[in-house]
């Protein structure tokens, strides 16, 4: 299965409960490691290191700018999870310099204003986890998400199940995304 898949519960062992299932298996991935680097270093290893040697539409990218980028999230949380990532490793906010940080937050207000444009959501949620035990998956290199949120987005399944429905193939998103993207002007 590549992606979400909706299952008759009748068929499954155990009492029927009248429940259908949906079935996520591309989060088992990234749970079990997929994707994660095996250190801290720079490099081939760092996906954020890497995805930006990539073709855009392979690496996800929405927009590339001169001392960072803005790239969907391949685990996302909600539909047009964006990340805002320095070119540099580097792993905390403090080791920024003014002019990532000029652009960090350049590059995540246009992506606020992008999806505000592609997909309406009502809200959104902004933040960095600074190190492992905050809850940075990749804690080596510093990362922005941009959350996309809707009233009513916060259903059982990420409670109950540990899951996430989206609506849209990540490519397809990226291509909205990155379409509606503002050009620099020339001049």
């Amino acid at each position: 299965m590549s992606g979400p898949e909706l299952v008759d519960a009748a068929g499954l062992a155990g009492e029927p409960d009248g429940f259908q299932r949906l079935w996520t298996p591309h989060r088992m991935a990234y749970i079990g490691g997929e994707n994660k680097p095996v250190d801290d270093a720079a490099g081939p290893g760092c996906p954020f290191c890497r995805i930006p040697t990539l073709p855009d539409d392979e690496g996800l990218v929405v927009a590339r700018g001169s001392l960072a980028f803005v790239v969907l999230n391949l685990y996302p949380y909600n539909p047009g999870h964006l990340l805002v990532c320095p070119y540099r490793h580097v792993a905390d906010y403090t080791d920024l310099t003014d002019d990532e940080v000029v652009e960090v937050a350049a590059l995540t207000q246009t992506a606020m204003r992008v999806a505000r444009d592609v997909m309406s959501p009502s809200g959104f949620n902004l933040g960095m986890n600074q190190g492992d035990v905050a809850g940075a998956g990749i804690a080596a290199h510093l990362h922005q998400h941009v959350v996309p949120r809707w009233d009513g987005d916060a259903n059982f399944l990420p409670v109950i199940g540990r899951s996430r429905a989206l609506p849209e193939l990540l490519s397809d998103t990226r291509a909205r995304l990155a379409a509606a993207w503002p050009r620099p002007t020339e001049g």
